[in-house]
């Protein structure tokens, strides 16, 4: 039986470089998102192609573009990105927060 409100739901695509090797960065990318927003999330798909390409999308919406953002987003980027998407008023608790400077308390 299909969840209906699954459909609703956003749906993220994470198109990878396979001549790259990139398969692992994508996967590792989705169980994090995954693991954050659980069933905020209507689905993760990866999508294979090539040129060296790496995107990041939520429903049409293009959240990271590896050769536009200068590389690949940290947990805490991919995270925040998604989030304004999905749900702007959402606390990503610590991940929101500043962390202090070296040497500062």
């Amino acid at each position: 039986m299909t969840d209906t409100t699954s459909l609703t739901r956003p749906h993220v695509s994470i198109l990878y470089c396979t001549r790259c090797n990139w398969l692992l960065r994508a996967g590792w990318m989705a169980q994090e998102l995954l693991s954050t927003f659980g069933e905020d999330l209507g689905s993760v798909t990866l999508i294979p192609a090539s040129g060296g390409r790496f995107e990041i999308t939520v429903d049409s919406e293009l959240v990271w573009e590896r050769k536009r953002d200068g590389g690949f987003p940290g947990p805490k980027a991919l995270k925040q990105r998604v989030r304004d998407v999905i749900a702007p008023e959402r606390d990503l608790g610590h991940l929101d927060r500043e962390t202090p400077a070296a040497g500062e308390n």
